[in-house]
């Protein structure tokens, strides 16, 4: 039986790229180009690339209760979210298993949009419709009704500042995770030929960059007039294997393999959970939240880098194990970062200040592992799977030096 794919508005584009295509949350989306995934993800830390990324959905939620909805149902605290501010987290069941992560974006006290990942948006809006109970909210599934396309890299906003009206207004007072505009009519953001956006900076590399929500009419034009306007500075359109690699690099989770049907606890992405001053309670009420305390001690996730290289599958093929030879659990994610490598112990980017003049960075492979006991940061493991062993260690951070947090006033 023939599964019929959903596709993105970029779709034809994609294919007459050459791209190699595949299934990836029910839509026909791009794995890389000609230009392969080793130089889109370094085309990234290097200069800028683009990203499809029209298979997330977005739902809006608008009405006196608004808040006090997503409040309830999503694991981060927005009492204290500014307008213009967005912020991640995740949107739990009563077991407190992982329905989807999620970014929360706020337009005024009674109005927020969130974006999910492909396929997810009908998901949550009903669970959100399911926990509405008393509240006054319209909940909005704006699935395949908005067009998302990233641009991540240092040169960036150079090459947006011509394509956007008023450039040096809309980038002033932008921190990171803030945005301006609104994907509809109602936007004070607006591409030069007048096409409102919702111009978000954040992204899935960890570099600095920007998110662009506007109308599926529109993206192809924009998506063209990028690629153009970025010929100078070398720019890439980048298919998801980048994404995966750079992603996996920032030490960012995939919802649905890192993040998913077990409890929301004991990970890197602790800050994604209301924790109170004594880390033994959260400062909230939320959807979930009774079922990760007592927070148990039989599940652990941590992020690992490899000791090249060379990576193993994900899954259950591979095994993890310590340096005893013991079983202790599975890899979730094995990507290769290729800007980076290991030197005297410690791991450096290409984008690392003072770096010796005849290191070569070859690429580490690193990810994410799910274990049955706690560790601690430099604890070695084995990847094993079959006769491949790649040696690795536990570690807080992959890539250093990345640049997603750093002031806007740097790039332009």
């Amino acid at each position: 039986m023939t599964t019929c794919l959903k596709t993105t508005p970029l779709n034809g584009w994609h294919r007459n790229a050459g791209a190699n295509m595949a299934d990836f949350g029910g839509f026909d989306m791009p794995l890389w180009y000609e230009t392969g995934v080793r130089n889109e993800h370094l085309g990234v830390l290097k200069s800028a690339g683009i990203f499809d990324t029209s298979h997330m959905a977005c739902i809006y939620v608008k009405g006196e209760n608004a808040f006090d909805l997503l409040n309830l149902c999503f694991t981060r605290d927005i009492s204290s979210l500014a307008r213009g501010r967005c912020v991640y987290g995740a949107f739990l069941d009563a077991e407190g298993f992982c329905i989807d992560d999620a970014i929360v974006y706020k337009f005024t006290d009674t109005s927020f949009m969130v974006c999910v990942n492909a396929g997810m948006g009908e998901t949550i809006a009903r669970h959100l419709d399911e926990n509405k109970q008393e509240f006054d909210a319209d909940i909005k599934d704006m699935s395949e009704k908005l067009a998302k396309m990233d641009i991540q890299g240092i040169n960036s906003a150079r090459i947006l500042s011509r394509l956007i009206k008023d450039p040096d207004q809309v980038f002033q007072n932008m921190p990171y995770f803030s945005f301006k505009g609104h994907p509809e009519n109602d936007s004070e953001v607006r591409l030069a030929d007048g096409t409102p956006i919702l111009l978000s900076r954040s992204g899935y590399t960890g570099e600095f960059g920007f998110e662009i929500f506007l109308g599926p009419d529109a993206i192809v034009k924009l998506w063209t007039d990028i690629l153009e306007a970025g010929k100078q500075f070398n720019i890439t359109a980048c298919g998801l294997g980048a994404r995966d690699s750079l992603r996996a690099g920032a030490c960012l989770p995939l919802s649905h393999q890192d993040i998913g049907h077990w409890k929301f606890i004991n990970h890197p992405w602790d800050f994604a959970l209301p924790w109170a001053d004594d880390k033994k309670s959260f400062t909230k009420k939320f959807i979930g939240a009774d079922a990760l305390l007592p927070c148990p001690e039989d599940s652990f996730t941590y992020a690992f880098a490899g000791d090249s290289l060379r990576k193993v599958s994900a899954g259950e093929k591979t095994k993890v194990k310590d340096e005893s030879g013991n079983e202790i659990g599975k890899v979730l994610t094995c990507a290769t970062d290729m800007g980076i490598t290991w030197h005297d112990g410690k791991i450096l980017s290409i984008a690392s200040k003072d770096l010796p003049p005849d290191i070569k960075i070859k690429g580490i492979s690193c990810g994410f592992v799910m274990v049955n006991k706690k560790l601690e940061p430099g604890t070695s493991l084995i990847l094993e799977e079959g006769r491949r062993i790649v040696r690795a260690t536990i570690v807080t951070d992959i890539r250093p030096d990345r640049t997603a947090r750093k002031k806007l006033s740097n790039f332009i």
